[in-house]
């Protein structure tokens, strides 16, 4: 098995503007339904959600700037570490995501392996 990285983008905000709504907490139930699915199956090996704000580091002279940092469709909401036996195995089971009912994008990487 290989791990990939799972980067979440984007998404409709009425999520994070009214937590309390029932069609929030509906589509908040629906993403842990299918990270529990992950996890009963062995295929989850970590992961959490992103906070909107941030601080980045900037070149040479490490300028400090306060974030979010790019489009708020383009931001990265949170990341997941799955095990697949292939980048094929790991699209499929990114399609099964909760964020595209909210016209969001999920980035799928492999893990670079290092070597000792």
């Amino acid at each position: 098995m290989e791990k990939f990285m799972f980067l979440f983008r984007g998404g409709e905000t009425h999520v994070h503007v009214a937590k309390d709504s029932k069609e929030a907490k509906a589509y908040i139930q629906s993403w842990m339904t299918w990270m529990q699915g992950l996890g009963q199956k062995g295929i989850l090996a970590g992961g959490e959600p992103l906070q909107t704000t941030g601080k980045q580091v900037n070149g040479k002279n490490k300028v400090v700037t306060d974030g979010p940092f790019i489009e708020a469709e383009e931001m990265v909401g949170g990341y997941l570490i799955v095990n697949a036996n292939d980048i094929d195995e790991a699209v499929a089971i990114a399609k099964g995501c909760p964020i595209f009912e909210e016209n969001g994008k999920v980035e799928v990487r492999p893990v670079q392996k290092l070597e000792n």
